[in-house]
């Protein structure tokens, strides 16, 4: 039997190797971007982390094996900066969103929550990845990071809901405009962060503990699962225009924060 052309030149099984490879986290100081920047890191990559928190090595060691810049995705005129000045790059994974201000529910005094909402998170994610795709290796990537709300809304998150389904969007959208670069989004579900501060300690104790309960998986999610779930988007050549969904099973039953 002799071997085809095609079989000749089929390659290599795929590995969670990043060795060599340069990684920009957006959004990547804390919670789930810092456990991308984590994992990226421990898979052999370089990694540079960006956000508009400009926390020193001293006081937040967990930093120290990256690059930092500060970036607010924001401001378009700060994204192309920010790109032109980092040059050359393999993956990108856009993981920042809002920190502060309404998260615009739908009947809200006026449209400014949703616009503000809407204007980091989704206008924000396009800029990145318009400013990042022209130095992007062709074998490289863009992730993006959405919510189990994008499947799943619940009452009062109407903007959330919408922009991270738009989001999703964009994804398989320039899967096509920039093939052979290939993106993707991450959709979450509960993972234990410091975006849950804002409840009370009982409170928090509260929802971890009908987590464990109701989820499928039995246990609450961490940055580290995402990590890795953005390693093997990153390191598979053959998966592009999906949501993968790292959730516990959170979309598959009815519960509420």
């Amino acid at each position: 039997m002799t071997t085809s052309q095609n079989e000749l030149k089929r390659p290599h099984s795929p590995s969670y190797d990043l060795t060599g490879k340069r990684v920009v986290v957006v959004g990547g100081k804390t919670g789930i971007g810092l456990g991308m920047a984590q994992a990226a890191h421990a898979a052999g990559a370089s990694v540079t982390v960006a956000s508009r928190r400009s926390p020193s090595v001293a006081n937040h060691p967990e930093l120290a094996p990256f690059e930092q810049l500060v970036l607010d995705i924001g401001d378009e005129d700060a994204v192309r900066a920010t790109f032109g000045a980092i040059g050359r790059l393999d993956h990108l994974l856009v993981a920042a969103g809002p920190t502060d201000g309404s998260w615009g529910a739908f009947m809200d005094e006026d449209m400014r929550g949703v616009r503000s909402y809407a204007d980091s998170k989704f206008l924000g994610s396009w800029a990145c990845a318009r400013y990042a795709a022209p130095k992007l290796s062709s074998e490289g990537s863009i992730t993006f990071l959405t919510g189990g709300i994008a499947a799943r809304p619940k009452i009062g998150m109407t903007a959330v809901t919408s922009t991270f389904a738009a989001v999703e969007a964009l994804a398989r959208s320039l899967a096509l405009e920039l093939g052979p670069i290939r993106v993707n989004a991450i959709r979450p579900g509960f993972i234990d962060t410091d975006l849950w501060n804002f409840l009370s300690p009982t409170d928090a104790a509260d929802v971890r503990e009908r987590v464990r309960d109701n989820f499928p998986a039995r246990r609450i999610g961490y940055p580290a699962d995402v990590g890795h779930a953005a390693v093997f988007l990153m390191t598979n050549p053959y998966v592009t225009g999906t949501v993968l969904e790292v959730s516990g099973g959170e979309t598959l039953v009815d519960w509420q924060f």
